[in-house]
């Protein structure tokens, strides 16, 4: 997003701030529109239409799934389908008032949309009417979602996707540029509503309230990851903001403006990346490209989330935290408690406890650290692979997990062996900021892995910088 986007949500939040009555529906209208208006133009500009609207069907065949007959009323919902629909034909009507800023012109012709409408229209009848699903219906929403997942990211799987397009349509080729905006954070709130249906520990919501979890505007691009029922108590709790409430908005949000496009954006132009690399033989400056690349890596993605609870807050909703000085934690497991900490607590609650309850609950279970380096290494890997399906995220992802077994096993053995001067002031605090040091300079190399696009320069590059090569 650019300054001036954020300038305009920002307004749009001001405003959606003073509706007193109907408020939900004013911030589910502004979401959806703001939805379409941040989707990058692709090579197709159908795609540049049907992403956006994919996602809004998506949450709304997720809420058809996972709600309860109660609170699937067409009294009580209505008013949420209406504005739904109307964003999406407004938006396709653009293609007729051409104002280019808002959205492409070329949007899909519109007896396709119709059509495309019909049968969603269908679809949700259809759904509406079952009073109970079944748990396989459940286990094939989540791993349909992975799979779409799994497809965006992966680079090789796209570009066979295209060449089969491309074969059936005729054409030499087709573009493998794909952007489908926010889908990232959009399927692990998907996923997080599936599976807590699934286990019946999910809050009932009206229509409203949960596509503007899903597609809440503030935290669409870049998270941070909220909880539904977190997030639809604060929603149906709104209250009128007071001075301190404007401060801290405003202070939030300029403060991250200051660190994206200031800090980060100045780091940026010296910042590790494919092309510097190349260039660069002296191992002190490769030192400073890591360096600059692991504090851009901070600010930027700090300094977005700033700005998404800055916006939230002037809509009165406070969204979690997502980093707390995690470059000045002792040991890697602080670091990821409080590293995009909204990621971790899902991947923790949704991922890492079920397998480590499953390896532990068998009738012969596995030593405690073969568990513990499988559940590690395997959510770190994911974690990895959720950035995208590529070597470099795998290795990244394998760095952490295999960081994370280490700093596990270092930390039990210190319990038992830790030496005595290790208790006394000076001792505590000589272990802290060695640790510190050390966790610091473990998650900068392992930013290599992560920053360049070829694995082997990465690898080389760390033989450089560790003077192995």
């Amino acid at each position: 997003m650019s300054v001036t986007q954020i300038a305009i949500l920002a307004i749009v939040a001001v405003l959606v701030n003073q509706v007193k009555k109907g408020r939900a529906l004013a911030l589910l209208g502004a979401s959806a529109l703001v939805v379409y208006w941040l989707q990058p133009h692709q090579t197709s500009a159908n795609l540049t239409f049907w992403f956006p609207t994919c996602t809004l069907l998506l949450a709304f065949i997720f809420w058809l799934v996972t709600s309860v007959p109660e609170v699937r009323s067409w009294n009580q919902n209505w008013s949420a389908v209406v504005i739904l629909l109307g964003v999406m034909i407004l938006v396709d009507l653009n293609r007729y008032l051409g104002i280019e800023y808002f959205f492409i012109a070329n949007t899909p012709r519109f007896q396709f949309v119709v059509a495309a409408l019909l049968g969603i229209a269908l679809i949700g009848f259809s759904l509406a009417r079952v009073r109970e699903f079944r748990p396989i219906m459940f286990s094939l929403l989540i791993i349909g979602l992975i799979v779409i997942l799994f497809v965006i990211k992966s680079p090789l799987v796209l570009t066979k996707l295209t060449e089969i397009i491309a074969d059936f349509r005729g054409k030499v080729s087709v573009s493998t540029e794909f952007s489908w905006l926010g889908f990232s954070y959009v399927a692990f709130r998907l996923l997080h509503t599936v599976i807590d249906r699934k286990a019946g520990r999910l809050q009932a919501v009206p229509l409203a309230d949960f596509v503007n979890y899903v597609i809440f505007f503030p935290a669409f691009v870049a998270g941070p990851i909220d909880r539904i029922e977190r997030f639809a108590g604060q929603l149906n709790g709104i209250t009128a903001l007071n001075r301190e409430d404007w401060v801290a908005a405003g202070s939030r949000l300029f403060a991250g403006l200051f660190k994206k496009f200031v800090i980060a954006d100045a780091l940026a132009w010296f910042a590790l990346s494919d092309v510097i690399a190349s260039d660069v033989h002296s191992r002190g400056w490769l030192w400073t490209l890591v360096y600059a690349y692991s504090l851009r890596i901070f600010f930027d993605f700090s300094g977005y989330t700033d700005i998404a609870i800055g916006l939230g807050m002037l809509l009165g909703i406070r969204l979690p935290e997502n980093f707390s000085s995690p470059y000045f934690k002792a040991n890697l497991t602080q670091f990821w408690n409080s590293w995009h900490m909204t990621l971790t607590q899902w991947f923790r609650s949704y991922f890492f406890n079920p397998l480590t309850r499953s390896l532990r609950s068998t009738d012969k279970p596995l030593p405690v650290p073969v568990i513990i380096f499988i559940t590690q290494v395997a959510t770190m890997v994911l974690i990895g692979l959720w950035h995208g399906v590529t070597l470099g995220f795998f290795l990244w992802g394998l760095w952490h997990g295999v960081g994370l077994f280490v700093q596990n096993r270092w930390s039990e053995w210190m319990k038992v062996y830790e030496p005595e001067w290790g208790r006394t002031g000076g001792g505590a605090a000589f272990l802290k900021y060695s640790g510190i040091f050390l966790t610091f300079h473990y998650v900068t190399l392992g930013w290599l892995f992560f920053a360049l696009s070829d694995s082997a320069m990465a690898w080389s590059i760390l033989l450089r910088l560790l003077g192995a090569s």
